[in-house]
């Protein structure tokens, strides 16, 4: 083989796994999160960490010649959220930062072929603030709104932003971080009645560009839109139970201003069970499976333990 059929064959190779690469972080994204217009007492202070595993199967373009690409994914993750006043509104600012490891292995125009990435990813910065709903109050307070008040209606609105401080290198084609920022607009409603709740929340996906993608190249990317929808029942001693599903379509990335045709569109389905192991001390177990509705796509299932402590 010359020279150059190794290297087109090494470029291919890349171009590959970087498409694997980005339809995981399309997945990654389009989180599954219930209990997210849930009011938090002012003076409270959440910290929470977890872990998640993520294995499956990605498909994409049979041109690419890559064919039985699986994905192995562990990731820790750490997150705080600051409840705080605006006029008589609750709101909120959150802080989450992942730390991942992940394996890709598969076969390219027929050959064993795998990439491996360690370190931090980027971290998300989140505000949001309760339009309707109880007013900003203490725990003793918001416990008496919900007893006067056993139905009622919660909307709001939010705005997270994904910092591009994750571990990049632009001489790298597969990076953890994803030398941009993404920008989420949010907005959601939660009804309760009883014991029950009902949740629906929107999402846009806006990111800008990353002028450093691999090669000297720029890398765009369409606006990705997602929903999801959660049916939550409240338990005896503060644990509560969840199902849940999520769309997303979008997301087809642009690479010096050619498109690739990754055009993605997934179906998410979930199931919580959140229980005390303290007086403010708790966990949450939470399987999501991911399916591929279009032929670039992945399907992937999702294990997370999560623990967090109020204080």
């Amino acid at each position: 083989m010359s020279p150059n059929h190794r290297q087109s064959d090494v470029v291919n190779a890349l171009r590959c796994f970087a498409i694997v690469f980005l339809l995981y972080q399309n997945v990654i994204s389009q989180d599954i999160e219930p209990r997210r217009w849930s009011p938090i007492p002012l003076g409270t202070h959440v910290l929470g960490a977890g872990y998640s595993y993520t294995s499956g199967d990605v498909f994409f373009d049979p041109l690419l010649q890559a064919e039985n690409v699986e994905i192995r994914a562990h990731s820790l993750v750490v997150s705080f959220v600051q409840p705080f006043k605006v006029r008589n509104k609750l709101a909120s600012i959150s802080l989450l930062v992942p730390f991942s490891a992940a394996d890709w292995s598969g076969l390219l125009s027929g050959e064993p072929a795998s990439v491996n990435r360690t370190g931090f990813a980027d971290p998300r910065l989140r505000a949001s603030l309760l339009l309707a709903g109880p007013p900003a109050g203490n725990a003793l307070e918001l416990q008496q709104y919900k007893l006067e008040n056993p139905t009622y209606t919660t909307f709001g609105v939010s705005l997270a932003v994904t910092l591009p401080l994750g571990e990049y290198f632009e001489d790298k084609l597969l990076n953890l971080g994803g030398n941009r920022f993404v920008f989420r607009p949010q907005v959601g409603m939660i009804h309760y009645w009883g014991k029950w709740s009902f949740e629906l929340t929107s999402s846009v996906f806006l990111y800008t560009r990353n002028p450093d993608f691999f090669n000297n190249a720029e890398r765009d990317q369409r606006p990705t839109f997602a929903m999801q929808t959660h049916l939550v029942k409240q338990l005896r001693g503060g644990a509560w139970l969840s199902l849940s599903a999520g769309y997303g379509l979008g997301g087809q990335s642009v690479v010096n201003r050619q498109p690739n045709g990754d055009f993605r569109s997934n179906l998410l389905m979930s199931a919580s069970y959140s229980f005390l192991i303290a007086k403010r001390q708790g966990l949450k177990l939470t399987y999501i499976r991911s399916e591929a509705l279009q032929d670039i796509g992945s399907n992937t299932n999702n294990f997370i333990l999560a623990w967090f402590i109020s204080f």
